[in-house]
């Protein structure tokens, strides 16, 4: 049974999908090194913006793991429009998963996007493959799981943030295993 390590990125300069890792955010992608040691990982796939792969960087080098790159990975647009209330645009599509704004993604649209990786994932040989993605498609994915996981836990997501999530007779678990070195 394959399980998934779903990292949420270190801290980063901006949302833009260049925006870089901080000077923190690089010791934190440092850290998870350590942190990922003790896992018998054998892939890492990971969102194309800049900051993700910045993140798992160091551990890949580290274990001599080519980055995958998949696009279900990258974060998700909430519009395509500058929104001033954007904050509560975002806690709304919690509460509401078909909502779309002027040229975003839906919560349930984005949801799926992730699960389809998932999904064509869970039969891999492999014991563990690192997903390393953005906190609001990681709050999607942890809510579709639990949906007690909602917008408050999002708030409380932290960069990076680490979870284990496992399917188990097509029946997905997480539980949160980050915690700082």
């Amino acid at each position: 049974m394959t399980k998934f390590i779903l990292i949420r990125h270190c801290k980063a300069e901006g949302q833009e999908q260049h925006a870089e890792l901080t000077v923190e955010g690089f010791q934190q992608a440092n850290e998870l090194v350590r942190f990922l040691d003790s896992y018998n990982i054998s892939r890492i796939i990971s969102s194309p913006f800049t900051r993700t792969i910045q993140t798992i960087t160091p551990y890949a080098l580290n274990k001599n793991i080519q980055i995958e790159v998949d696009e279900r990975l990258k974060e998700r647009i909430l519009s395509s429009e500058n929104l001033p209330d954007w904050y509560e645009k975002l806690q709304q599509s919690f509460q509401q998963p078909n909502l779309k704004l002027s040229g975003g993604e839906s919560s349930y649209e984005a949801t799926r996007r992730i699960l389809s990786l998932i999904k064509d994932l869970k039969n891999s040989d492999s014991a563990y493959i690192v997903l390393v993605t953005h906190g609001n498609l990681s709050a999607l994915l942890l809510n579709y799981i639990s949906q007690n996981f909602g917008f408050k836990d999002w708030q409380q997501l932290s960069n990076p943030d680490v979870y284990i999530v496992e399917s188990h007779l097509d029946v997905l678990s997480y539980k949160r295993i980050w915690t700082q070195i």
